[in-house]
């Protein structure tokens, strides 16, 4: 009888890769539904509740605060618990963060609710995507975890879609019907995880061998057992501090910075994309129209990019991404008076080039860090990407109150194009590498 000596990282797609992929998929598209349904009931539910300038940014931002504490909790629940256990945690919080918000009265009750919806999209970025890209083929490793951010976009531009249908059609108060629909996607995700097996590499850092031995013989087939695995954890707890002084400190500062500079303006617009788009004088059709063109060219630009992430390599992407992205936000703020077609150009192609961004920011920090401490990495690089993330959402409708939508343009160019720099100084390049190489220090 020989011996089967394939590595699992080297196995065609399978099956349960395709259905593990909806699975930790149907958690992006969730958050980004999410997220961006707040921007699309903003104007109604701002008349609804008589909310200010300030309540308007904290209730935008609250679910970005959340996303802060709901990154580390996530993060350590998942190392410590398992990928399994901690799956189903942000699909129940949807459904009830969710369903209280239709009956909400008053802006901090709203903020409070959003705030949880915020931890669950916060605990889904270290659960989802660790449970992934431990079971992942290496040649599909990067295009599959940028599929995640599509995802997201779609579900974005899904919450557009059906957010404006909704507000024609249900009147002064259809906006608790937006904000509550989420409810009803997050069932959905809970019974589709059933039955998704735990990961053997985290099996195995815990001293499980025989449940991560079964594991792998249930996906892959009897010929395959932990002989196949190509790497053997240490049983090793880190915490966060241990983290930044194990040799990882460096990579987790450039995780956190290249994430934030390419999630800040985003969010920002996606919160506010009604009143940005005014500010430009895109007003009544070409709003509506320009909130959905934009969502779609997002999805454009991270399907192109998931399409070369692997030829293009990492590090080129990332760079190319921040420079096109940072030069078309200029653009924005130079012509901010501009045509409604030229403004549409503009951000189109911010939409477009940002794309390899969006894609990076699952892929990098699950490349770049070893099992004991990947979904933690995840974790802490999503929570501190929301600080920038969540204060400059808050400040969008203030800064563009008192400075304008110039200003507020250059502002996010500054932004990306400090992801630039960054990214020139410290993006490593982890394409064709198994996980033990492209989390390896040496």
């Amino acid at each position: 009888m020989t011996t089967n000596t394939v590595s699992i990282e080297d196995v065609p797609l399978n099956r349960f890769h395709q259905w593990l992929t909806v699975r930790s998929g149907g958690g992006s598209f969730v958050d980004g539904y999410v997220l961006s349904i707040i921007g699309v009931a903003m104007v109604q539910m701002t008349a609804g509740l008589s909310l200010d300038s300030f309540w308007q940014g904290m209730i935008a931002a609250s679910a970005l605060i959340g996303i802060f504490f709901g990154g580390f909790l996530g993060g350590w629940l998942t190392d410590r618990f398992g990928r399994k256990r901690v799956f189903f945690v942000g699909p129940t919080l949807f459904i009830l963060a969710s369903l209280s918000q239709f009956w909400v009265e008053s802006a901090m009750a709203l903020f409070l609710l959003r705030f949880v919806v915020g931890v669950a999209v916060g605990i889904e970025y270290p659960v989802a995507t660790s449970l992934l890209v431990e079971f992942l083929p290496k040649r599909n490793r990067g295009p599959r975890l940028a599929t995640l951010t599509i995802l997201w976009f779609a579900g974005a531009a899904f919450a557009y879609m059906l957010g404006d249908f909704l507000l024609r059609q249900g009147g002064d108060d259809a906006w608790r019907l937006v904000l509550a629909s989420p409810a009803l996607i997050g069932a959905l995700l809970f019974v589709v995880r059933i039955g998704t097996p735990e990961s053997p590499r985290w099996l195995l850092s815990k001293g499980r061998a025989e449940q991560a031995d079964a594991v792998i013989r249930s996906v892959y087939g009897n010929d395959f057992s932990l002989r196949n695995l190509p790497e053997e954890p240490e049983q090793q707890t880190l915490s966060f501090r241990s983290l930044l002084h194990s040799g990882y400190g460096k990579r987790m500062m450039f995780v956190a910075v290249f994430w934030s500079c390419s999630v800040i303006p985003v969010f920002a617009v996606y919160a506010f994309a009604p009143k940005v788009l005014g500010a430009l004088n895109l007003k009544g059709d070409w709003a509506s129209f320009g909130s959905v063109a934009i969502t779609l060219l997002f999805v454009v630009g991270c399907i192109i990019a998931t399409r070369l992430i692997n030829g293009m390599g990492r590090r080129s992407m990332l760079i190319h991404s921040f420079l096109w992205s940072g030069l078309a936000l200029l653009g924005l703020g130079v012509f901010h008076a501009g045509a409604e077609w030229l403004i549409l150009a503009l951000f189109g192609a911010y939409a477009l080039f940002i794309g390899g961004a969006q894609v990076l920011q699952l892929v990098y920090p699950n490349e770049l860090f070893p099992t004991e401490i990947r979904a933690n990495a995840v974790g802490v690089g999503t929570s501190l990407s929301r600080v920038g993330a969540a204060i400059g959402t808050w400040l969008v409708p203030i800064v563009l109150d008192r400075y304008g939508i110039a200003f507020t343009m250059y502002a996010a160019a500054a932004v990306t194009l400090l992801g630039l720099v960054v990214s020139w100084a410290l993006a490593p390049e982890t394409r064709s590498l198994n996980l033990q190489q492209a989390a390896s220090l040496s």
